[in-house]
C-alpha cells in the first residue's frame, strides 16, 4: 500500500508520521492492520480508518516521549514523512538505548503483574466480582514482560507464536505460567464465537472508535487457519488492554461483569484463582530476581 499517498489523502503532511507495528517485520497476515503514528504532541485517542481495502490505525505521539512502555512502540519504525528529520534523530536515540528501553518496560511489567495479582488475592477475601479479570490482567503482563526481555514488542496478534519460538532459558520457561493462567487450553470454536461477541460489545464501550472491526477481521483469520489457542490469546489480550484503560473506576461499574465474564472466559473457583495468583507472584519474582543478577 502506497501509505505517502495516504498521508497525503489524509492531510497528514504537517508533522512527522511514521509506521510501526507488525507491518515492519516479516511477521504480519494480509488482513493485519497499518498503525501509524503522527507526532503532532497531542493525546487524541486512535482513531481507525478503512483505505485502500486496509483498516489504518492513527496515533498520536510526541518526540519528547520519555516513557519506556510508549517508546518500545516506536523501536524499529519505519519512517512515512519526516521533512525536518526530526522523527530520524528521534529513532536513532531509541535505538542507542532500546536495550535499557527494553529492560525498563519489562520491570515496569512485572510490576504491573504483581500489582494486579494483589488486586485477585484481595479480591477473593472480599467477594470482588473482578477478581478473575485482575488474574488474567496479571497472566498477560507477565507475557509482556518476557517479550519485552525477548526485545520483542509486544503484538497480541503474532505474541503467542512469537512465545513459542523463543529460545530456552530460564526467563522463557516462565511461558508456560502465562498459557497454563490465560486458559488457552479452553480454545474451542463455539467459546471464541461467544468470547468474541463479549470482547467486540467491550471494545466498542470503552475505545468506541472501529476496533471491533479488526477484531473481527482477526478473530475470522485465526478460524480459518485453525489458531484457535492464538485466537483465545488475541482476545484475552485486547481485553486486557481495555480493562486495564479503565481499571480506577471498575469497582464503581459492577454491571460490567456480565460482559468481562464471557469476554476473559474468567474462572469461577476461587481456590484455583488464588492459586493461579501465587503461580504468577512466583514467576515474575523469579524473573525480577534474574534481571537483576545479571
Amino acid at each position: 500500500m502506497d501509505l505517502k499517498k495516504l498521508v497525503e489523502d489524509q492531510s497528514l503532511t504537517n508533522f512527522p508520521i511514521g509506521l510501526g507495528g507488525c507491518r515492519t517485520t516479516s511477521s504480519f497476515f494480509d488482513s493485519c492492520d497499518y498503525d501509524i503514528t503522527i507526532f503532532d504532541n497531542t493525546s487524541e485517542p486512535d482513531k481507525i480508518i478503512f483505505y485502500d481495502d486496509n483498516f489504518i490505525k492513527i496515533h498520536h505521539g510526541s518526540l519528547k516521549e520519555t516513557k519506556s512502555d510508549v517508546l518500545v512502540k516506536y523501536d524499529g519504525m519505519q519512517i512515512i514523512h519526516d521533512e525536518s528529520w526530526e522523527l530520524r534523530i528521534f529513532l536513532s536515540k531509541i535505538k542507542e538505548k532500546r536495550l535499557t528501553l527494553y529492560k525498563d518496560y519489562a520491570k515496569n511489567c512485572l510490576f504491573e503483574s504483581l500489582f494486579c495479582c494483589e488486586k485477585t488475592k484481595e479480591g477473593i477475601k472480599t467477594s470482588n466480582i473482578f477478581s478473575s479479570c485482575w488474574q488474567i490482567c496479571a497472566s498477560y503482563f507477565l507475557a509482556d514482560a518476557i517479550c519485552s526481555l525477548n526485545l520483542y514488542r509486544p503484538n497480541p496478534t503474532h505474541m503467542l507464536d512469537m512465545m513459542r519460538k523463543f529460545e530456552k532459558n530460564q526467563i522463557n520457561e516462565q511461558i508456560s505460567i502465562v498459557t497454563q493462567t490465560v486458559g488457552i487450553e479452553r480454545a474451542i470454536q463455539s467459546l471464541l464465537e461467544r468470547t468474541l461477541k463479549s470482547t467486540i460489545g467491550f471494545s466498542d464501550l470503552i475505545e468506541n472508535n472501529n476496533h471491533s472491526k479488526i477484531i473481527q477481521r482477526k478473530h475470522d483469520l485465526f478460524i480459518k487457519n485453525s489458531m484457535l489457542s492464538d485466537c483465545y490469546f488475541y482476545l484475552g489480550y485486547i481485553n486486557k488492554e481495555n480493562f486495564v484503560r479503565i481499571k480506577d473506576k471498575i469497582d464503581g461499574q459492577p454491571d460490567l461483569i456480565h460482559i468481562l465474564k464471557v469476554a476473559f472466559d474468567i474462572e469461577a473457583d476461587s481456590n484455583l484463582l488464588e492459586h493461579q495468583a501465587k503461580l504468577i507472584q512466583k514467576s515474575c519474582n523469579t524473573i525480577l530476581g534474574l534481571i537483576s543478577s545479571a
